[in-house]
């Protein structure tokens, strides 16, 4: 039991880290809104994705979140990292920029199969 919830804490601990840094990062950083653009996606969106990202985070890291919230935050991340995967393949970037929401969808995975466990 204390090894699935050091396993949980610590793959939703990075996920969350890396959501909130990413979500920082579309509000403050000149290079995501310029990616943002070479993807094809508006200004908008990026303001929307980083606010999502944030509250989503938040979500996964507060314990008495009702269940349900949790799934719908899990839900969403999934569908963040898979967009991601094919609007960088689709935009003809290269093979490393995709690697990265590959490795957060599986970090993602681990987090949710051990939030299941708990």
């Amino acid at each position: 039991m204390r090894k699935n919830k050091i396993i949980y804490w610590t793959s939703t601990g990075i996920l969350s880290a890396m959501m909130l840094f990413s979500a920082m990062g579309y509000f403050t950083n000149e290079d995501m809104k310029n990616a943002f653009s070479h993807l094809g996606f508006p200004n908008y969106f990026r303001i929307e994705l980083g606010a999502a990202k944030a509250i989503g985070a938040l979500v996964l890291l507060i314990p008495m979140i009702p269940v349900k919230l949790k799934e719908f935050a899990y839900a969403g991340f999934c569908i963040v990292f898979i967009s991601a995967i094919i609007a960088h393949l689709a935009s003809g970037d290269a093979v490393s920029v995709v690697i990265a929401p590959v490795v957060m969808l599986g970090i993602l995975s681990v987090s949710y199969i051990y939030y299941s466990k708990k």
